[in-house]
């Protein structure tokens, strides 16, 4: 149990299904008032009439305002968790890659600008950005997907060493697959590259409320990441290179 969230406002973007659904169920568990957001607005009503929420449909870029009115005027818990997993190359159309940059990246830097004044003021706030371990790493066949989760990631990153001092706690969730919608898009190379440690929705938002608790700004639900990420520090020939044969292994599948 998260004693700050009980009670606590929430929002989730993207959470009419997948990992922000998993993540709206458990704040609504540790007792949090939650808004459920998504695109969709039949799975964002479905969700929060389970949960005992408030569906606040539309734009995760615009949601802001409307969530913190649902909310009686404060948000407590903002989850930048919506995305889009663009695959393709340097020579995918510029409308994907405009699209993956303003859902993965902008909508986060939105919220934020909209979020920061009030709990600067109060001095407390919490916004918890879904990554994915391509933040961290990268993906093979999915350009802009990760090029943007690695914005996604350094803007998490900077909005913690900028404003921690003043009261806002910044969590960072990098997964790898997880059993979503969004997984089974990645075709073959999904399949070589997550389905294998692909985890529930569940662990994700498992892993987020333990290391709230544990006051983490790096969430891992898949705890071998960190070791990835080290290995790419370390050494990254080495590392590019290793990563270089599982471009040619996927590249012999197709």
């Amino acid at each position: 149990m998260v004693e700050a969230l009980h009670n606590a406002g929430v929002v989730v973007t993207g959470a009419g299904g997948g990992i922000g659904a998993a993540l709206a169920r458990r704040f609504a568990a540790e007792g949090a008032r939650v808004v459920v957001n998504d695109l969709d607005a039949d799975k964002a009503g479905a969700v929060a009439e389970e949960i005992g929420g408030t569906a606040v449909p539309g734009d995760a870029s615009a949601v802001v305002d409307a969530a913190r009115d649902a909310l009686g005027g404060t948000v407590d818990v903002y989850c930048a968790n919506a995305g889009v997993g663009s695959a393709g190359s340097e020579a995918a159309d510029e409308d994907v890659w405009a699209r993956a940059w303003d859902v993965n990246v902008m909508a986060h830097v939105r919220a934020a600008h909209a979020l920061l004044p009030g709990w600067l003021e109060r001095g407390h706030g919490r916004f918890v950005s879904t990554v994915s371990a391509a933040g961290l790493l990268t993906m093979i066949g999915a350009a802009p997907y990760s090029v943007t989760k690695h914005g996604a990631y350094a803007f998490a990153e900077w909005l913690s060493l900028t404003y921690r001092h003043r009261g806002v706690k910044v969590h960072a969730i990098c997964p790898q697959g997880v059993r979503t919608d969004m997984l089974s898009a990645t075709g073959t190379a999904g399949d070589l590259v997550l389905k294998p440690t692909a985890i529930e929705p569940q662990d994700v938002a498992d892993a987020l409320l333990k290391g709230m608790e544990e006051d983490r700004f790096l969430i891992l639900p898949h705890p071998e990441v960190a070791a990835y990420y080290q290995a790419r520090a370390a050494e990254p020939d080495r590392w590019l290179t290793s990563m270089n044969h599982l471009q040619q292994k996927w590249e012999a599948t197709r």
